[in-house]
């Protein structure tokens, strides 16, 4: 029996999520890409807040370019809101996604812009 892409995404985000806990010094940045979009947010899970959270959506830097330029905007835009707000480590939640393409993209656009994971 074959599964659906969401039924296995969710599936493979079950298998991360049971190991993967951000805590208040230590917050878990979330990746959420949807087909013309692409999110952002980091998580305190002991309190269940989100801290800081960007997006392409209605972002005039993200816009311009490629779907891989939109997640490198918004990769660097979540750094410069998580360096603001006193965050510096992370811990990365691909959210059942594959470590690439616009995934890896944000994320090493989330390195340079100050995150450390």
């Amino acid at each position: 029996m074959a599964f659906s892409k969401t039924k296995r995404r969710a599936k493979i985000k079950r298998r991360i999520r049971k190991n993967i806990f951000g805590s208040s010094e230590q917050p878990r940045l979330s990746v959420f890409r949807s087909n013309k979009q692409i999110y952002a947010q980091i998580i305190d899970d002991n309190s269940g807040k989100t801290l800081v959270s960007a997006s392409s959506y209605k972002n005039k830097a993200a816009e311009k370019g490629s779907k891989t330029d939109q997640a490198a905007v918004v990769g660097k835009e979540v750094a410069e809101k998580a360096v603001k707000a006193g965050i510096t480590t992370v811990v990365f939640d691909r959210n059942g996604y594959l470590y690439h393409g616009r995934v890896k993209t944000l994320a090493d656009s989330a390195r340079e812009g100050g995150l450390k994971f």
